[in-house]
């Protein structure tokens, strides 16, 4: 029977980072729920057993239940009747099958019905669901919606709404409009107090909705009249049993095509304000943004997955002049690559996730005791570690899963091109992962500070003092001369910056994914120093890394601050 847990000895690897030990304890808070819950854990070992057999149980379910019906939802597609989502009937079988596991409400406390597992465990299980359907991974992992309710709700919000999450209720992010999309500060969806029926009310359009009619939606909306900017806006959260929403259209994509993408009509729909007013953009959207980047990290890895096995797959079965393209170099070199990006991206993505939960558990022991000195400067340590990589998890993952897609229809040939194919569906889903929940662009401008402040590079110094294996040495002296060779491009770009404001800007992405790729092929070289498999992969990286910031190099030191107007004039003469 097939398993995309067991199937994949690198998750299994991340799942037993040493880390871990720290994050349970967390979470668990020194195990204070084995008292009061039976499927509480009493124990490390205890919740880790309990981790491998959820995740099997996920792994089983991706394979046997998600993935096979893949094809028919993308063919399918959802579609709106009386103003209501009806999703593709694979769609509603996959959401019977991971309620009945158990699978929602999987990091929520257990006082309302959740699993309490880590953060991490939760990325693990979206990058398995998204390896078998990109576009369900987002009908599935929006659940995530509800940690931030857990963070900012009141205790009668997280009364009312954790537990139907607990349950099986989806949900949403109404976020963006038709004239505020990356400018969320540009909302204009009102929010009024209504003094007769005791409740604010929405009015307006939502467009670009990610499952848009999920049964619980976190909307941003204008509360403060006159206002045109993020201070106006606050955040709700909707219940759709309450009306006053109706589903306009689906959106026709290119891809994801389970996922319904809508465009919504509130007209005087009663929601709840959530934490402070004028906080809704402020704080409130940028922790949920962040934990929505996260999740396309996860979603990015898990195309990779897909991308890969396919791709290998094919080029062990099909043959020209009589022998496997497998053994051709110029195929094997290309598959090299994928699985050196992907296991790359996978440690990113899992460093990041433990990172972020390090800092939210803190955030939330915060709110329930003082933290002891030592706890709060650890909590602001991995807050701005959380901050940094998360953009660029986001970036490096879902610009490499692109890649590996087109890769995958390459390896394929002219069949890739056919619908015969999963790759072909790959393809298509893959190019809206560097696009929503922020650009590849927006991602370079939350992560560039990461790099001129000294955020990554601090966290370099760290990776650079750890043990590594003797064949590893060689690249960890390499990484070393590349960080200085980095930070000098960064100060030349900083002075260059003070007369033309805008020149880090437009070198900021050659800045950000130099940096990610020494990152990436630090974490590569520590795997590898403990793991025989990983080796090929670091050298590989290693390699890709060098070439990387030599181009990098070359044209940042040969650039000048005018350029920056140089090229603006240009695209002004057309």
């Amino acid at each position: 029977m097939a398993n995309f847990f067991l199937d994949n000895k690198d998750l299994q690897y991340h799942l037993e980072h040493p880390l871990m030990r720290k994050i349970v304890e967390l979470k668990e808070r020194n195990f204070a729920d084995k008292e009061r819950f039976d499927d509480a854990p009493q124990n490390f070992e205890d919740a880790m057993d309990s981790y491998r057999r959820v995740m099997t149980l996920t792994g089983e379910l991706c394979a046997d239940v998600i993935a096979p019906n893949a094809e028919g939802v993308d063919k399918e597609g959802p579609r709106v009747e009386n103003d209501r989502v009806v999703y593709a009937s694979g769609t509603v079988e996959n959401m019977k099958a991971v309620n009945a596991a158990g699978l929602d409400g999987i990091t929520l406390p257990r006082r309302f019905g959740g699993l309490n597992f880590p953060l991490t465990c939760f990325v693990m299980a979206n990058e398995m669901v998204a390896r078998a359907d990109t576009g369900f991974e987002n009908i599935w992992g929006l659940q995530d919606c509800a940690e931030t309710l857990n963070e900012f709700a009141s205790e009668e919000q997280k009364q009312k709404y954790l537990p139907m999450v607990c349950k099986g209720a989806t949900c949403a992010m109404s976020l963006t409009e038709p004239d505020a999309g990356s400018d969320l500060g540009a909302a204009m969806l009102k929010a009024t107090w209504s003094e007769e029926k005791q409740t604010w009310l929405l009015n307006g359009v939502k467009r670009f909705i990610t499952n848009g009619d999920g049964d619980i939606s976190l909307v941003l909306a204008r509360t403060e009249e006159g206002t045109a900017d993020a201070r106006g806006l606050s955040m709700f959260v909707y219940d759709k049993n309450d009306g006053g929403m109706k589903v306009r259209r689906i959106e026709s994509k290119l891809g994801i095509k389970g996922s319904p993408t809508c465009e919504l009509i509130f007209t005087d729909a009663p929601a709840e304000l959530v934490g402070d007013r004028r906080m809704g953009l402020i704080k409130y959207v940028m922790s949920l943004m962040n934990a929505a980047r996260l999740g396309i990290g996860a979603q990015s890895v898990g195309l990779c997955e897909a991308a890969y096995r396919e791709s290998l797959k094919y080029a062990h079965e099909r043959r020209q002049f009589g022998v496997d393209i497998i053994k051709f170099p110029a195929i094997s070199e290309m598959l090299s690559n994928m699985r050196a990006r992907l296991r790359g991206a996978r440690a990113l993505l899992y460093e990041t996730s433990r990172f972020v939960e390090i800092y939210k558990q803190y955030a939330h022991i915060s709110h329930e005791r003082s933290l002891e000195p030592e706890e709060r400067a650890e909590m602001k340590r991995y807050n701005r570690l959380a901050d940094a990589f998360t953009p660029l998890v986001k970036l490096m993952a879902s610009e490499w899963a692109n890649a590996l897609a087109y890769d995958a229809v390459q390896i394929h040939g002219g069949s890739g091109y056919m619908k015969d194919y999963a790759c072909e569906r790959l393809y298509r889903d893959a190019r809206v992962l560097n696009i929503y929940e922020g650009t590849s662009q927006m991602q370079v401008v939350a992560a560039i500070n990461g790099v001129t402040k000294g955020t990554f590079m601090e966290q370099v110094s760290q990776y650079e003092v750890l043990e590594y294996s003797a064949d590893m040495q060689p690249i960890v002296e390499s990484l070393k001369a590349l960080r200085a060779r980095v930070e000098a491009m960064a100060e030349r770009v900083e002075t260059i910056n003070k007369e033309y404001p805008q020149y880090k800007d437009f070198h900021a992405r050659r800045l950000v994914e130099s940096v990610g790729h020494i990152i990436i092929t630090y974490l590569l070289a520590k795997q590898a120093s403990e793991v025989e498999e990983y080796k090929s992969d670091a050298k590989l990286l290693a390699k890709q890394t060098e070439a990387y910031i030599a181009s990098a190099e070359v044209y940042i030191n040969s650039s000048e601050g005018s350029d920056v107007a140089l090229f603006s004039e240009v695209q002004e003469q057309y």
